[in-house]
């Protein structure tokens, strides 16, 4: 029935382009006077809109439809207009370009905007049902009208400009835009929403300029009253951080203006952005018409509606915040898709990010509905031969298939399988997921050995050549085991599907023995770096395990006890010392304060992870302006080592979801406790550890009809629901 109503109206739009400027479009219309039963709006845009009715914004989502495959998917959304609706009324909506006619990404092109339409257009389907049975419909077509509205400029990247004493005029009817009702879906993913609020504060800086500090780096806009005459101006631009002077520093934005203009109606006003968001911790206001007072403006929290699921806390204040910085990455950077920043000119879907981070993800939120309509943008974004771009939704011009960044077709779903017991998501994405695995075959030497195309290496590593952002790990490593990863992944997913899986199962003894031949030579690696030892170990590639991570632990010690692993090889890093034996070393990682670490950041006053490990050194000095975003999750994967093994909550393969699991927590002396809680379809688990009288307490709850399985001290005890503690 909604597919219907939506088919039934129009795609419109104003017939100029206005270049950034945002046309609103307007129909007024008269009910009849008798009694409704229903009121349903059926809306979408090519671009993003805002309506109302009658003056009255319509619903509390923002940033609608959302971003997906454009070409292949447009959300639609639905309302209940039956309180705001009277006998004479006016629909208004507002459109803006958004992600489907704005500008995105970086890089110098002919066609760096407009990936999705050369205009923002709309369309829509207003049902009224009345008691009696009859029914009014009115939709988008000509006989609607548009005009410039107030916001002068509106860009994802650079912000909005808004004239508050412009009034719409010179009204025009609509024209049709040419465009296919076929891609219609109903809203997949979770709305996007106003959060939260954060107070501002006024700082003093070196170079006199006025400040504001929100004492958190986040994704959003900021909410402003101001008091001025008529044409007075207001300019606000956006920042993460303070330079080593402690000035306001933005030069990481790159091409992002990131800057907010707003021009007085006259008398007291109050204004947010419309269609541009921002991330940012400091505003530098560079006009504005009175007085300057902190309590004049607050900081709104914007992300998709995510249930928390997990909470991590520890005896650590230094550690706590690590973890608080992992969950405000999250938040920042799940913006109805999982970016990789919120800030410069690029905020997108990186494939590679995403995979990574999702089994932290999945313990801090309930992130299956988002990762579940991002996937299907993976596979709308995926080419017949299985190739997986780099970004999904794909905005750039060709697809790189690089290892760890196109495997995110196989290892999201299986994790969203293991996090949430749903094998629809399997059954959804599995020819997704075989495609990725038949096109690494096809590209690959004897359907094997994959050592040819592009990739992006062990991105950001430490030990990378100078000049350089991979790491020295070799790239064909990287290739091979991650083929061998995704395969055996794979496997699994056919195997719960009760599919035939004898091929791939070949297949995968295969490529390990590949790897094997290629890379291990007299039970060492041939070209040992910390992250090819992870990956070796981690996707469980070599035949002596505990050989190799004391190799890895070796060459780790004789760093000074330090990482050097980027985003490929620090998701797996702590896990491959853990489990075999070196959770001593695992901890001294994850409390190491010197750089390069976790902690090192957390010293520096960040408030969010960060995409260097040295984003900013001691000095106060930046690593670069040309990618240096100061708020990218990548790195916060950390937290599944965190929830997983020093709090001890792990999945079980065999019953997913939570159904059982697993109780194994490692604590360290150099901690007084460790407690995490996790939110199941089931209730909430509990799993923690502290320390009295030189024993170690150890308490757990397991929900309701739920099994676990305890593993501590070399014990392994069966528990079924309750409250379980035991001091050892």
């Amino acid at each position: 029935m909604a597919n219907h109503h939506i088919i039934t109206g129009n795609w419109i739009s104003a017939e100029e382009d206005y270049h950034g400027a945002c046309p609103v479009f307007r129909k007024r219309f008269t009910l009849s006077g008798k009694k409704v039963a229903s009121a349903v709006l059926y809306i979408s845009a090519l671009g993003l809109y805002e309506a109302a009715v009658n003056g009255k914004r319509v619903g509390d989502d923002v940033f609608q439809p959302g971003f997906t495959v454009y070409q292949k998917r447009i959300q639609y959304q639905q309302y209940d207009l039956a309180g705001l609706l009277e006998t004479e009324n006016e629909i208004t909506v507002h459109l803006g370009n958004g992600w489907a006619a704005g500008r995105l990404g970086w890089l110098k092109l002919p066609k760096t905007s407009r990936h999705y339409a050369e205009k923002p257009a709309l369309i829509a389907s207003l049902v009224v049902e009345y008691q009696d049975g009859s029914t009014d419909l009115v939709i988008t077509d000509r006989d609607w009208e548009y005009a410039p509205s107030k916001i002068l400029f509106a860009d994802l990247y650079d912000g909005e400009t808004y004239d508050a004493g412009y009034e719409a005029a010179g009204w025009k009817p609509a024209v049709l835009f040419p465009h296919g009702k076929e891609m219609l879906i109903p809203q997949e993913g979770e709305p996007i929403r106003e959060q939260n609020v954060l107070k501002a504060k006024l700082i003093s800086v070196p170079n006199g300029e006025t400040i504001l500090d929100f004492g958190q780096n986040l994704t959003g806009y900021v909410r402003f009253r101001v008091k001025g005459e008529k044409g007075a101006v207001c300019e606000l631009s956006h920042a993460e951080t303070l330079d080593k002077d402690g000035n306001f520093y933005n030069d990481n934005l790159r091409s992002a203006k990131a800057k907010i203009k707003y021009i007085c109606g006259g008398g007291e006003e109050v204004y947010h952005p419309h269609f541009s968001f921002m991330g940012f911790r400091y505003i530098r206001v560079d006009s504005w018409p009175e007085e300057i007072k902190a309590e004049s403006f607050e900081a709104v929290v914007v992300h998709s509606l995510l249930e928390r699921t997990g909470k991590f806390e520890s005896s650590s204040k230094k550690l706590n915040q690590l973890y608080s910085n992992i969950i405000w990455s999250q938040k920042g950077n799940f913006l109805d898709i999982p970016t990789d920043c919120p800030q410069r000119d690029e905020r997108l879907g990186w494939t590679g990010d995403a995979q990574v981070f999702i089994r932290a993800a999945a313990y801090n939120f309930n992130v299956e509905r988002f990762y579940r309509k991002w996937l299907r943008d993976l596979k709308a974004d995926q080419k017949p031969d299985g190739q997986v771009p780099d970004v999904v939704p794909n905005i750039l011009p060709e697809y790189n298939n690089s290892s760890a960044w196109g495997d995110a077709a196989v290892i999201c779903p299986w994790q969203l399988y293991l996090s949430y017991g749903h094998k629809e998501v399997l059954e959804e994405q599995f020819d997704s997921m075989k495609g990725w695995i038949d096109y690494i075959r096809s590209v690959s030497k004897d359907g094997v050995d994959w050592n040819t195309g592009s990739c992006y290496g062990d991105w950001l590593g430490l030990d990378a050549p100078a000049g350089s952002y991979k790491g020295s790990t070799d790239e064909n490593l990287i290739n091979e085991a991650y083929f061998a990863y995704s395969t055996s992944l794979l496997v699994k997913a056919g195997k719960v599907l009760e599919k035939d899986m004898s091929e791939y199962e070949l297949l995968y003894q295969k490529i390990r023995d590949c790897f094997q031949q290629n890379y291990i030579r007299d039970d060492d690696l041939v070209c040992p770096t910390q992250t090819a030892y992870v990956l070796t170990i981690y996707f469980g590639l070599c035949n002596k395990p505990l050989l190799m991570a004391r190799r890895l632990a070796e060459m780790i010690q004789a760093n000074g006890n330090k990482l050097q692993t980027g985003f490929v090889g620090t998701p797996y890093l702590l896990h491959a010392l853990s489990d075999n034996g070196y959770e001593d070393l695992a901890y001294t990682l994850l409390l190491q304060e010197e750089f390069p670490s976790w902690l090192y950041s957390v010293n520096q006053g960040a408030t969010t992870i960060w995409e260097h490990w040295d984003g900013m050194n001691d000095k106060g000095e930046m690593w670069s302006t040309d990618m240096n975003s100061f708020n990218h999750y990548a790195y916060g994967s950390v937290a599944d080592w965190m929830y997983g093994v020093a709090a001890g909550i792990q999945p079980d393969e065999e019953k997913p979801g939570y159904r059982h699991f697993f109780l194994r927590p490692m604590p360290d002396k150099r901690l007084g406790s460790v407690q995490a809680s996790l939110k199941t379809k089931f209730g909430t688990i509990t799993s923690g550890w502290y320390r009295t009288n030189g024993k170690t307490v150890y308490a757990f709850d397991v929900p309701a009809n739920t099994t676990a399985t305890v593993m501590i001290e070399g014990q392994t005890i069966e528990v079924s629901s309750g409250h379980h503690e035991y001091k050892l």
